[in-house]
C-alpha cells in the first residue's frame, strides 16, 4: 500500500492528533528524498520502535552553502513514494518551501559540536540543519526519530540539540548501510562517474586500515591521520576535505587515541562530496 502524501503542516498536524487520539506512538524519519536502502533501514527501524510512521521528504534550502548542490540535489517524489511501499510508512510529509520557511526569523545555532569536521568547511549547514529538524520535530511531535550513523557529526548535534532543548523525541542512531563493496549508501552517490565509483570503496577500506592500525597498537593521531591521508590519497581524482580523528563524544581533536574515537573524512571525487566515518576503539 503506497503511502499518502501530506503536503502542509496543518495537514499533518491533524493526521499526527489522530494517531496520538487512538493512542498509537509515532516513528519519524527525517530525510531529503532520493531514498535508497539506507534511508529504507532507518524507516523499518522506526517501525520497529514505534506503531505509526512517517517519513518527510523536503530538500532542506538552509543547509546548502551558495556553491553547493541545493538546485541539481535529485528529487523524485513518486519514486520516493513507491520506494516507501516496501515498509510500513503510512504517511509522507512533503512539503514546499515556502510552507515550511514562510517567513522565519528564528534560527537554532549550534556550539562546540560544530566546530569540527563538516563545520567550519559548511559555515552555516549545522544551524540549518537544527533549524530545519527541530521545525519537523515539533511538527510531527514523533515518539522517537530515526538518523543514520553516516552523518556522524548530525547525528551527535541533533541529539544534544533534543536533550538541551527538551524535546520530548528519543533520538535512535541507527548503523551505516553499505553497498556490497563497501562505499557508504547516499543520494549523492549517483552523481558519481563510473570511474569514480569503482574507486569510491577504498573511501572505507582506508577507514578500515586505520581501525585496524589502531588495533594493532598504533594510538598517536599525529601518525593515524598522516597514514589516512596517504590512503586517501592513492585514490584516483580524489581530493580530501577533511581527513581526522576526534573525541567520539565531543568531536574535538584528540592527540592520543586513548578513549573512543571518530575518524571522519570527506573527500571529493570529481565534483561530489562524500562523507563516512568509523568508530575507533
Amino acid at each position: 500500500m503506497k503511502p499518502i502524501i501530506l503536503n502542509t503542516i496543518e495537514a499533518i498536524r491533524n493526521t499526527v492528533r489522530s494517531v496520538h487520539a487512538s493512542g498509537r506512538s509515532i516513528g519519524f524519519v527525517p530525510t531529503m528524498g532520493a531514498l535508497h536502502e539506507g534511508h529504507l533501514a532507518l524507516v523499518r527501524a522506526a517501525e520497529r520502535e514505534s506503531e505509526f510512521v512517517i517519513v518527510s521528504i523536503f530538500v532542506n534550502p538552509t543547509q546548502f552553502g551558495p556553491n553547493e548542490d541545493f538546485t541539481r540535489y535529485p528529487r523524485d517524489l513518486a519514486n520516493d513514494r513507491e520506494r516507501l511501499t516496501e515498509t510500513s510508512c503510512e504517511v509522507i510529509f512533503a512539503p514546499s518551501v515556502e510552507e515550511m520557511y514562510p517567513d522565519s526569523l528564528t534560527h537554532v545555532e549550534v556550539s562546540r559540536l560544530g566546530n569540527h569536521l563538516c563545520g567550519p568547511r559548511r559555515p552555516g549547514h549545522f544551524r540549518g540543519v537544527c533549524t530545519v529538524v527541530l521545525k519537523l520535530l515539533n511538527i510531527v511531535q514523533p515518539d522517537v526519530a530515526v538518523f543514520g550513523a553516516k552523518d556522524a557529526q548530525q547525528a551527535r548535534i541533533v541529539s544534544r540539540m533534543v536533550c538541551d532543548l527538551d524535546v520530548p523525541t528519543r533520538i535512535v542512531i541507527e548503523p551505516t548501510i553499505r553497498e556490497h563493496d563497501g562505499l557508504a549508501m547516499s543520494s549523492r552517490n549517483r552523481y558519481l562517474s563510473e570511474t569514480d565509483r569503482r574507486e569510491a570503496p577504498m573511501i572505507f577500506q582506508a577507514l578500515k586500515t586505520i581501525l585496524q592500525q589502531v588495533q594493532q597498537g598504533e594510538r598517536d593521531v599525529r601518525t593515524l591521520e598522516l597514514n589516512l591521508r596517504a590512503f586517501l590519497l592513492t585514490i584516483p581524482d580524489l581530493r580530501i576535505d577533511y581527513a581526522s580523528i576526534v573525541d567520539d563524544k565531543t568531536l574535538e581533536p584528540i592527540e592520543t587515541v586513548n578513549r573512543p574515537a571518530l575518524a571522519a573524512v570527506a573527500v571529493y571525487l570529481g565534483s561530489t562530496r562524500l562523507i563516512d566515518n568509523i568508530e575507533l576503539a
